[in-house]
């Protein structure tokens, strides 16, 4: 299974940015999605996640109202929007792949395959 993630980059606070992670080499529309973030010096933290079939979503609190993941089955492709980005949003993100329950989960751990991190900076 790999995950491409691309859309990554610097950006001022206020603005936005999408993510893409395409995914190939199994059944994507079975798989449950997140997205992950790690920050300098800090544990990698949830984001956002969606189940296999694009109903069920989760959000942390902190980009709830902000952010936004979706899905395309169509096209194995998971999407992140992040608008009203700030400064601590500045992190590397992760997508992830859950193949085996399908059901959006929090915890990094749940999540069998990963995609290579992409920066995003925000700037004051």
């Amino acid at each position: 299974v790999q995950l491409q993630a691309s859309g990554g980059g610097l950006v001022q606070a206020g603005g936005s940015l999408r993510f893409s992670c395409a995914a190939s080499g199994r059944t994507f529309s079975s798989a449950a999605m997140g997205w992950f973030r790690q920050a300098p010096g800090k544990e990698r933290e949830f984001v956002a996640a969606i189940g296999w079939s694009g109903s069920r979503t989760y959000y942390a609190d902190s980009v709830k109202g902000r952010f936004t993941i979706s899905r395309d089955n169509a096209k194995n492709t998971v999407y992140l929007q992040m608008n009203s980005l700030k400064i601590e949003d500045t992190a590397v993100y992760y997508c992830a792949a859950d193949f085996w329950t399908g059901v959006p989960r929090r915890r990094a751990y749940e999540y069998d395959y990963w995609g290579q991190g992409t920066q995003v900076t925000v700037s004051s």
